[in-house]
């Protein structure tokens, strides 16, 4: 057994390279200042691009935001949004009514299928201190037989993620968050009912690992079928079985193979993404994901004609109040309500 990964270390940047079913993974990080009244910035926003403002300035961006940052609402179809928040929070709210808001672990899954509008905006609820943000999106793709099903979200709180931990033989940890998927008997949370991660013969797996310095774990293997993608964006540098990486890269790996994972100096931190291809054709054209361009002129046509439902909030920018805690309202009109 070689133990050589697909490719060679590619770089990681602000929207990571990814594998079918994968679209793509975006990483966010931002370190937003104070907060001021109406929970956007206490800072100047003088000589950004409002409403397109991706360039890293002081630390941070506004996205589509123009008063608070992030995304304002807009359309998706055709695929699922899973949100990993890891510092900082997420107002959420929709086309059918829903809200929430979520972070600091927890992370959304949602299911855009036959069409939805969302915003997603990163309330700056601290007026003393600053606001970190850090966040991964992954777009997974649907299959055809599922491009049209309804809308809607799960929530998968950072209480109820369950954890795998391993010691090497030399005392040193390695923790894996299951967030899809299994690990060993450790089994995630049941995800969005339409996913293609819902049936466990797709091999979905998302787990964010940790790693204590110096501590060696072997990545099991899995069905040779799926596609599996390792992304290691903080620490100093490890060894991939045979191969040194540096931080902020990335490797395709041979899902049939187990990797070793040897780490160097400080605590490393990597995303892995795996799941078995959906074999169809893939056509995206911004916010819609489908299997012919005949799809993408309809998901247009459609949504000008119908706009996903509407958008029932009086802003485009929805924000729940600043005393609010974590929750998620759902369509139907239930609430869970976590802090």
């Amino acid at each position: 057994m070689t133990t050589t990964p697909l490719c060679s270390p590619f770089p990681l940047s602000f929207q990571w390279q990814t594998q079918n079913p994968f679209i793509f993974c975006i990483n966010h990080e931002d370190y937003f200042p104070a907060g001021n009244e109406e929970m956007g910035p206490a800072a100047s926003v003088e000589g950004r691009d409002i409403g397109n403002d991706f360039v890293i300035r002081d630390g941070w961006r506004m996205y589509h935001g123009d008063k608070v940052p992030g995304f304002p609402e807009h359309p998706h179809r055709g695929f699922e949004t899973v949100t990993l928040v890891e510092k900082g929070l997420v107002d959420h709210a929709d086309s059918l009514g829903a809200a929430g808001r979520y972070g600091n672990g927890d992370v959304q899954w949602m299911t855009a299928g036959k069409g939805i509008q969302h915003a997603e905006m990163f309330p700056l609820l601290s007026r003393e201190s600053e606001n970190p943000l850090k966040l991964f999106q992954i777009w997974l793709n649907l299959p055809q037989v599922s491009k049209f099903v309804e809308p809607n979200y799960t929530m998968l709180w950072a209480e109820d993620i369950p954890v795998a931990g391993h010691k090497d033989d030399c005392g040193k940890e390695t923790v894996v968050s299951v967030i899809a998927g299994t690990l060993d008997s450790v089994e995630a949370p049941r995800p969005a009912p339409d996913s293609w991660a819902a049936d466990p013969a797709n091999g979905v797996a998302i787990w964010r690992i940790s790693m204590q310095s110096g501590a060696s774990w072997t990545l099991p293997a899995a069905d040779a079928n799926v596609n599996r993608s390792l992304y290691f964006f903080k620490g100093t540098s490890m060894r991939i079985g045979t191969v040194e990486v540096a931080v902020n890269n990335g490797m395709m790996l041979d899902a049939a193979e187990a990797m070793p994972l040897v780490n160097a100096d400080g605590e490393a931190q990597l995303l892995m993404l795996q799941a078995k291809p959906i074999d169809e054709p893939v056509v995206q054209y911004g916010p819609f994901v489908m299997n012919s361009q005949d799809e993408i002129r309809q998901a247009f046509a459609d949504y000008q004609k119908t706009q996903f439902g509407g958008w029932p909030w009086e802003r485009r920018d929805p924000v729940h109040a600043r005393g609010k805690g974590r929750f998620a309202g759902f369509a139907d009109g239930t609430e869970i309500v976590r802090d």
